[in-house]
This record gives C-alpha cells, structure tokens and sequence, in this order.
C-alpha cells in the first residue's frame, strides 16, 4: 500500500471522529510502528491536521481545538503524486512569471509554499523550479493595481465602469461609461472589451492606459459573443473594424521553416510552394499591427497584396531608410 493510500484510509479513520488505538490502526494499514508514526507526523506537520493523543482512550482523535490558526486541513493536495505536485510547482512558476504587472503574485505564493511542504522539507522543490525554468516577457507594459481589479469586479458582477482613458494613439484622454465584456491577455498585456456608451459600439482598451476606473452601480449591457467576435475578433491582432481585407504574404524559403508552423490568426490559411516558400493569408481590418509583425521579417517577406497593405509597408521602409540617411526606390 502507498502512503497516499494509507493516508486516506488514515484519514477516513480520524474523520469519523472516533478515537483508534495504536494496536487497530496498524492492523488496518498493514504497517509498522514506524510508518504509522511517519504518517501521523505526515498529517499533522504537513497538512495541518489537528491529530491529538488522548490519553484517557489511549489514542488518536482528531481535536479541532489544537488546530493552528488560519490554516486549513482538508486540501485537495493530499493525495497528489509527486510528479502532480511539480507539474503544479511549475504551472505556478510560470503563472507568476507571465502576470503581467505582478497582480496575482501575492495570491498565489501560499500555493508553492503548501505544495512544497507537501514534498517534504528536503526537496526543495519551488528554488528549483525557478532555477530550471526561465520566462521571459517582452513588451509588457505595468499595470495599476486598483484599476485592474475596478476592472475585473466590474466585469464579474456585471456593472458598468467610469474610466478615464488615455488613447496613445491621438495623446488624449476622455472619460468614457463602458459595460465590460471580457478580459483579454494578449502579448502580455491586458485589454477590456466593452461597449462603450459614448461612442455606442464596441471598443478595446488597454487596462494599463486608464487613469481612473470606478464601478458604477447601473447595470452593464450584455453583447452577445458572436458580435463580440465578429467586431473586435475578426481582424488581425488587437485593433477592431469590420471592413475585413486579406493580406497575402510570401516568405522566403528560410523562414517559411518557422512562419509556416506558426499561428497568427484563427482563420489564416497557408501553403508551401514547390520552392519551399509559403504564402500566408488572412483576414485584418486595420494594418497597423500587422505592419509591425510584417517589418519583423523584411527581407525575408513580400506583401503580395492587397495594393494598399503593400503600400504601407513600402512607405515604411521608404521612411525607415531616409532616417537613417540613405534613399530607397521601393
């Protein structure tokens, strides 16, 4: 029997609130002296069970006053594996190192300091997970704290928001009553879509460029999903519309290697050519994001259309290139 195993039955034991003898409880598990006095140690150093000797009965009981304060004893984490328990340690790991502007940190270090008290004192398991996984965010921009949770409230209970917003684009704040929608993680950074009440329709912004957010007490308005998505879904990268255009890329054999496994957008359709380059389509409604990520590749992609999208790119180059003192025919 495996000491998960005996750790439950053990525990069933003990939870039906009656007092067992040394002499019962090592017939029912099957083990020595020794183990029974690990696991008992198990349970009351690691999970915070209240296990008490009652001399009168000459037993263990479980004794809800000699419980420690502020801790728990029935946790899901006792009759996980080893192997569970580091692939949790890691998903930890990575969750705080994604979280973008350190929101969630707080709540969930008490996680790795339970799961690595669950593996023992000797494994140490936490430090080594960080010592063994980096991750790496590029891009992420901090977030403030009170208006990302104004945010995620006002979301979950279904009321509507005050937000002061900064639009980088035109360097202008406005004030804006929106009704959220969702909450999107996108490049490391997080955006809300919400109806916005001014301009009546729906918009995206950028958590991290709001100057204030209260909630309001008046009820937000649902939009269903399927508009969600087809206004601010439908395009390519973050900015909406939806006058969809589809933009045909042609990558050179070398980076057809990583583009062609690569996923930019749920509808994009792609193919190899004989040659081994690969022409990528798909839909956007406004270029400015894709103009950046088509930048990331040049020379290595052409933009085979449409005219207007091939445009702006070469007007970019074109005006990258003077900068730097030289002159391009493009």
């Amino acid at each position: 029997m495996g000491q998960a195993e005996r750790l439950y039955k053990l525990k069933h034991q003990l939870d039906s609130g009656r007092c067992f003898g040394k002499a019962q409880l090592l017939q029912q598990l099957g083990v020595s002296a020794a183990t029974l006095k690990r696991d008992i140690a198990h349970l009351r150093e690691r999970m915070n069970a209240p296990v008490v000797w009652d001399r009168e009965q000459a037993g263990w009981r479980l004794d809800a006053a000699a419980q420690l304060p502020g801790t728990q004893y029935e946790l899901p984490g006792l009759w996980l594996t080893a192997e569970e328990i580091h692939a949790l340690l890691t998903m930890q790991h990575l969750l705080a190192h994604l979280d973008s502007g350190g929101l969630l940190g707080p709540h969930i270090e008490p996680l790795a300091a339970r799961l690595n008290q669950l593996l023992g004192s000797g494994a140490n398991a936490g430090a080594e997970v960080a010592r063994r996984i980096r991750v790496q965010t590029v891009g992420a921009r901090p977030l403030h704290l009170p208006h990302f949770q104004a945010v995620g409230s006002a979301l979950l209970r279904r009321k509507r928001l005050q937000i002061s917003y900064h639009g980088r684009g035109r360097n202008l704040t406005q004030e804006r009553e929106v009704s959220p929608q969702r909450l999107v993680h996108y490049r490391d950074n997080w955006y809300l879509d919400a109806w916005c009440h001014h301009a009546r329709g729906l918009r995206s912004f950028a958590v991290d460029a709001l100057r204030s957010a209260s909630v309001l007490q008046t009820q937000a308005i649902d939009v269903p999903d399927g508009k969600l998505d087809e206004v601010l879904g439908a395009g390519y990268g973050i900015f909406a519309g939806r006058r969809v255009q589809w933009a045909r890329l042609l990558f050179s054999a070398e980076r057809a290697r990583w583009v062609g496994a690569e996923s930019w957008h749920p509808k994009q359709r792609g193919r190899f050519e004989a040659d081994g380059t690969y022409v990528l389509e798909l839909p956007y409604a406004d270029p400015r994001e894709l103009v950046m990520d088509i930048l990331r590749h040049v020379p290595e992609v052409e933009v085979l259309g449409p005219k207007g999208l091939r445009e702006v790119v070469a007007e970019k180059l074109r005006a990258a290139v003077e900068k730097m003192g030289g002159r391009v025919m493009l």
